[in-house]
This record gives C-alpha cells, structure tokens and sequence, in this order.
C-alpha cells in the first residue's frame, strides 16, 4: 500500500475540511507535481467548485476576482518553487483591498531544504507584511489528533482571511513523496457544518456619536464614500444620514452607492468635473468631511478635501485604519459604518435648509449636460453601457483611463448595477483574470458581466483569457495605441514622450479573439457602438468589441469637456 501517499491525501483532505467550515468554496488550482494531495482534495471534495488555470499569475487574479463579488475566501493551490511567486501581484491587491484568498503552497520536507534540490526555495514569509497570517505546516501524518489538529487549522486560516481585516492568508504545506494516495478513502473523515465568519463590526463609541452630532448637526459639510466592500445595507444607511444632514454624499464609483434604490437625491458623482472649477471649490469648503472607505479615485476630489482645512475631518474604518495620505483626518473612527450611520441618524435633528445640497446638485446638473454636449467618445461608450445593461449586472473597470472616465461620466440613477476595479494599488496587471473570475462568480446570477479593459491591460493578461470557457462576459476593449493616460499629464511635454510613455503595442486585437475562441467585432466609428453592443448583450458566452480611438483626438475632447465645465 502507499501509505505516504494515502497520509499526504488524508491531512490534506482534513485541511480542506477545516476551510470548507468557514466559507471555503471555490479553489483555482495550477497543476503541479508536490501539490498533488492538495489538488485531489479540492477536485474530491463535495463541497468545493475547483478552476484550473496553469499560469499562476492569472490563476491569483481570477481568484481575486471570484472573492471580491463572493465576499467569502477562495483558495489557490500552486506546487514548490518559482510557481507561488507569481501570486505575488494579485496578493498584494487583495492585501490593500481586504479580499479573502486562501493561498496554499506545496512544498518540499526540510531534507530537501538549502541542499540544492530542483524546484525548491526559501517558502516561509513569502509574501512577508502583505498576508494577514502566515502558517507553517508540519509534515503530514494519520494520527487522529494531528487530522483534527490540521482541520482546526484550517478553520483558524480561512477566519483569519475574513476578520478582523479581511485579506490574504498563507499556508506553506510540505509533503514527502509517493505524493498519489492509493485510493479517496479518508478513515474518520468528516465535514462539519458550516459556520460563517461574522464580519468584524464594532460598535460605534458613544462619546464620539456625541462629539460627532455636536460636530455635524446644523453645519455645511460633505460625506466622502471612496472604494470599499461596504455591507449591503450601508447605501439605505449613509444616505439616510445625508437626508437627515441635508449633505451630498460624493461616491465614488467603487462606493457602489451610484446606482440602486437608495435616495438618488443626496448622490453627488460628476464631481471629478465641477470641483476643477475654482469659483466653486474655493467659495464652497465644508465645515466637515465624514469620510468612508479608501481615497477616491478622483484627484479633483482629493484636492478639493486637502484644500478644506478649515472644517473637521473624520474617517470612519471597522478596523480603524489611518489611510489618509492628505494628512487632514482629525479623528479616524473604528467603528461598524453602518452602526454609526444609524446611532448618528438617530441624534441628529432633520436639517431643513437645503440651500448647501442644492449648490452641489445644481453644479452636478451642468456637468451633465455639458457632458451630453460636449463629452467624449468614451463618455458616450460608459453612458450608453450602463443604459443598456440590464439589472443586476456587473461593471468591471481597468485602471488607468478607463476608470477615470468611469468615475467622470458614470452618472448615477435607481438601476441596481454593481461597480468592481482593482484599486488597491492600481495595477494594470490581472485586469481581464479578475473580470472573469467576477463573471464566473456571476454565472449563475441575473444580469450581465461586463468589463471596460484598456489595450495595455488586454495585452498584460492575455493568457487569463484561457478561463473565458463556458463563462459569460462583455469585453469592451478601449484601444487608444497605448498610454494614454499620460497625455494628460507633464510627461507629455518631454522630448522623449512618445518613445517611453506611450507604449504602443501594435497588436492584432483579433489573433487574441481568435486563439482564446471569443466573439469579436472591431470598430473604428462611434456611430457603430450602440448597434455592437445590442448585439453582444444578446450573444453567449466571452465576447469582445474593440473600440479604435485615436488618442490625440480623445485628449482634446476630454480637456474641450474640463475647460467648460470650470470655467466661472
């Protein structure tokens, strides 16, 4: 009998046990010879939805993407040496953005360790300072304590992936060969029932609801929702405590507060254009800023908030998190938003003065219909996207230009549309892996997966397109030659511009459509948008339509657009 074989399956096996308990559903695998007892527990267990992607790289950000929409910890399975080195990227994502992944690592026994064996290195702390936990495990062994053991660790890893701040945990998991069982038979195996991971959600302190109602109560000022995975009933909450404030809320596209049921009338989003317009910037600073989540992606904003120092500044975080690089917060506040929401609601008279909100809402109706006017091409190609996709669906952004332009034109209305971009640091790496494992997540859900992908983010990920079978996905794919985004910025002005900064990839788009099996239609006249699109909504499975805009003309319609809109 192979008896190590049958020890590695079974400690394995009892580890996927102990994850499944807290939350574990889905695990991306890239096949490998020393993860071979991780992979057949995953594949083997009845509880578990196994992906197979073979570039690592890519397997991280489709798993990023499947934990972002879940909320709930997915893992990755990767054999010895170089192979988890390319999660690297994707776990420092999910570090910044609080997204549970569950990273398990085969690994070598310690004889094989600094003795030159092939496919081996120095494992422990790999991702150092940016997983919220590291385990080393011991070697595999059949003794019922050390299975229990190992599936009480997993339930400890796959908690410590969701509370107190959500993020990346490691696991390190050597194994000794023979590495195949005899058989799936694990004596004594068993899966306990699942027991969710409560969201960490402190209870606002009392003094400070005090000291912040005296703050707010009767006073001009501004509530900031940046990028976060807020709860569900945040959105009801937040803008109850506008109306009760008489405030503008100014959400961030990420914020998911543009769209859905919640009071559209406090919802402030084309603010990226008029606070470039100092005439109202400089007359209209708040006496306070209420700040939830991540630093918005709009520098406009940002600008507009580290000039208002007269007022006070909070920041509101369940885990209390300084994550202000203006240096203008006050007071941070570890505290449950949506608690504090309603406690603060609560203590607060109804403002009756409108006359601050409706300064905000007037500037917000001129930005609109001088976007109408005077907009560009991508302003129309995100306005026509969000009328026709149908509720419940997902928007998924790249960075760099496409998420500006999102943020900038977006609007806001009553439809219920989901809003999904890797801002943790930016990247413009992972982009089309994280879309489709968002879609994949999305399979069996109403509505409609769709991803605004710039070409330099296209040709960074192309091998994630390999998961695009029997998943369902739009691919608008924003091809402006590369770089664009640094015509809007002092580079432009440097001799070396277009040799460094621009990066044109004069690529095919349609040899990519064509290796990975998607629908394609390539399109160089806006006027032909509107028609494509209708098209693919009604298409199956991982379609694309490539949009050719020429960057020169795209730059002036942006700044044609900026000029007008601040202009006093």
């Amino acid at each position: 009998m192979n008896k190590q074989g049958q020890i590695n399956y079974c400690w394995a096996r009892s580890l996927m046990n102990g994850l499944v308990s807290r939350g574990l559903q889905h695990v991306v695998i890239s096949p490998g010879s020393r993860s071979t007892p991780l992979a057949l527990a995953c594949e083997r267990h009845p509880a578990i939805r196994t992906w197979i992607q073979v570039d690592e790289r890519s397997a991280a950000f489709f798993a990023l993407g499947l934990a972002r929409t879940e909320r709930q910890p997915v893992g990755l399975v990767a054999t010895s040496g170089s192979a988890p080195a390319h999660w690297y990227p994707a776990i420092i994502e999910a570090s910044q953005s609080a997204i549970p992944l569950l990273l398990m690592s085969a690994d070598r026994p310690a004889e094989l360790q600094d003795c030159g064996a092939n496919q081996t290195i120095d494992q422990v702390n790999l991702f150092g300072r940016h997983v919220r936990q590291f385990h080393q495990l011991p070697l595999p062994s059949s003794k019922v304590d050390a299975l229990a053991q190992i599936q009480q660790l997993g339930q400890q890893a796959a908690a410590q992936s969701l509370s107190p701040l959500a993020g990346p945990v490691h696991l390190n998991i050597p194994f000794a060969e023979p590495l195949v069982p005899d058989n799936a038979h694990c004596p004594g195996d068993e899966i306990s029932d699942v027991v969710p991971v409560p969201a960490f959600a402190p209870a606002p302190d009392a003094s400070q609801l005090e000291q912040l109602a005296s703050v707010l109560g009767g006073k001009p000022g501004i509530i900031v929702c940046g990028p976060e995975p807020y709860a569900d009933d945040f959105a009801l909450a937040v803008t109850e405590l506008a109306c009760r404030l008489g405030a503008p809320i100014l959400a961030d596209p990420l914020s998911n507060l543009r769209f859905g049921p919640q009071a559209q009338a406090h919802i402030i989003s084309r603010y990226d254009a008029f606070l470039r317009r100092p005439g109202f910037s400089q007359a209209h600073c708040p006496d306070w800023v209420l700040r939830f989540g991540a630093m918005p992606v709009s520098k406009a904003l940002s600008s507009y908030m580290e000039s208002c120092d007269k007022g006070r500044h909070y920041l509101v975080d369940n885990n209390g998190r300084m994550r202000d690089p203006l240096h203008r917060i006050d007071q941070p506040i570890a505290a449950d938003p949506v608690a504090l929401c309603r406690q603060l609601t609560a203590r607060l008279p109804q403002q009756q003065d409108r006359g601050w909100l409706d300064k905000f809402t007037q500037q917000q109706q001129r930005a609109a219909e001088l976007a109408q006017a005077l907009g560009s091409d991508e302003a129309s190609i995100i306005r026509q996207c969000i009328e026709k996709l149908p509720e419940h669906s997902t928007l998924f952004s790249s960075n760099s230009m496409c998420i500006r332009d999102l943020d900038s034109y977006s609007g806001h209305n009553n439809k219920n549309l989901r809003i999904i971009a890797n801002r943790g640091v930016s990247g413009i790496d992972g982009n089309l892996s994280t879309l489709l494992g968002v879609a994949a997540a999305n399979l069996d859900k109403a509505g409609i997966t769709l991803g605004l992908i710039g070409d330099l983010a296209f040709f960074h990920d192309m091998n994630g397109l390999l998961m695009a079978r029997g998943l369902e996905a739009i691919i608008i794919l924003f091809n402006n030659s590369g770089g664009a985004i640094f015509q809007h910025l002092p580079q432009v002005e440097l001799p070396e511009f277009e040799r460094i900064w621009m990066t044109p990839t004069q690529l095919d788009f349609s040899r990519a459509a064509q290796l990975y099996g998607l629908g394609y239609q390539r399109l160089t006249r806006l006027s032909e948008f509107d028609t494509a699109l209708e098209t693919a909504l009604h298409q199956s499975g991982v379609r694309m339509i490539e949009l050719v805009i020429d960057a020169e003309t795209s730059k002036q319609q942006h700044q044609r657009y900026w000029q007008a809109v601040s202009a006093d």
